[in-house]
């Protein structure tokens, strides 16, 4: 089981990318756009800067629904591959079934 300060900091995370996606949507289009004038590109640089670095999606990660290991986690299924193989085993997953031969 993960610590729950970092399973709470990443729910945090989700939370601020939440809030700031259109905001960040907005000023990665300005600066992306290469017909605008360079010093409105680089003010919209500045201020993308400016935001906090929380609320980017790449500082958000993918952890297991039920342990909170951040490692090894099928994003289908939202689980680490312990606990997969877990399930899996007792027939908790529908569809999923242990290969054997």
């Amino acid at each position: 089981m993960a610590k729950l300060s970092s399973i709470e900091k990443n729910n945090k995370r989700a939370r601020m990318i939440k809030g700031q996606a259109k905001k960040r949507a907005a000023l990665k289009a300005v600066v992306m756009n290469r017909e605008l004038a360079f010093d409105e590109r680089l003010q919209a640089q500045m201020q993308l800067a400016k935001l906090p670095r929380n609320g980017s999606k790449v500082r958000y990660r993918n952890r297991c629904e039920l342990t909170g290991r951040a490692r090894g986690v099928y994003r289908k299924f939202k689980l680490s591959r312990i606990k997969l193989r877990e399930l899996g085993s007792f027939g908790r997953i529908p569809g999923l079934t242990k290969a054997s031969w």
